[in-house]
């Protein structure tokens, strides 16, 4: 129904968004690789899918074709629906996910919470020929001390969104935080916090 929105940058959240188009806001449900790819813009362009059940119409947005494509193959696997198909691309990259489908790779994709080993063997079965390589790069930022708490804040609300208990969430975010640095991305924490979560 909606290939794409472009629009003004409303509100945004590690994940959803509202995109202004000309006076209407839509709200659209994103993955963590989205959010790092729109983050600091104003104004964007997010390929749509219209997910419709008889209890739920939702929008899924994906900051390029290639996301969005990997999203429609995940959910048209049986006991994968939207939900974990956004959880899948908010904890592997689209790349990622396409180096475990080739590579066969069970564990990678069972480490995503909400999969489990039936799950991952059948998403590796039936995409394997569907899928086909590419490479990405990830890119750093330095968050200063001050700006951590922020980012813990949210990072704990983007994991409770996604279904994760509070307590664990607020336990995997301290302990990822006291192991670095100080360069991780909001993405990044997200990342490691659904993986030890």
């Amino acid at each position: 129904m909606f290939a794409y929105l472009k629009g003004k940058l409303a509100f945004q959240d590690p994940t959803f968004v509202i995109i202004d188009v000309q006076g209407v806001g839509y709200e659209v449900k994103i993955s963590l690789h989205t959010f790092s790819k729109i983050k600091d813009k104003e104004s964007i362009q997010l390929f749509t899918y219209f997910h419709v059940k008889e209890d739920i119409q939702a929008l899924y947005g994906f900051a390029d074709q290639h996301e969005k494509g990997i999203f429609q193959h995940l959910i048209s696997i049986s006991g994968v629906g939207p939900s974990t198909g956004l959880m899948v691309l908010s904890s592997l990259s689209p790349e990622e996910v396409e180096e475990a489908i080739l590579g066969e790779d069970v564990r990678t994709i069972q480490a995503v919470k909400g999969i489990g080993a039936k799950t991952a063997q059948r998403i590796i079965l039936e995409l394997k020929d569907k899928i086909g390589k590419s490479t990405a790069s990830g890119d750093l930022i330095n968050i200063p001390s001050s700006g951590r708490n922020a980012i813990r804040n949210e990072a704990l609300a983007a994991l409770v969104t996604l279904g994760i208990n509070k307590a664990a969430a607020q336990k995997s975010i301290d302990n990822i935080l006291k192991g670095s640095s100080g360069e991780i991305s909001l993405e990044e924490l997200i990342k490691l916090a659904l993986k030890a979560a």
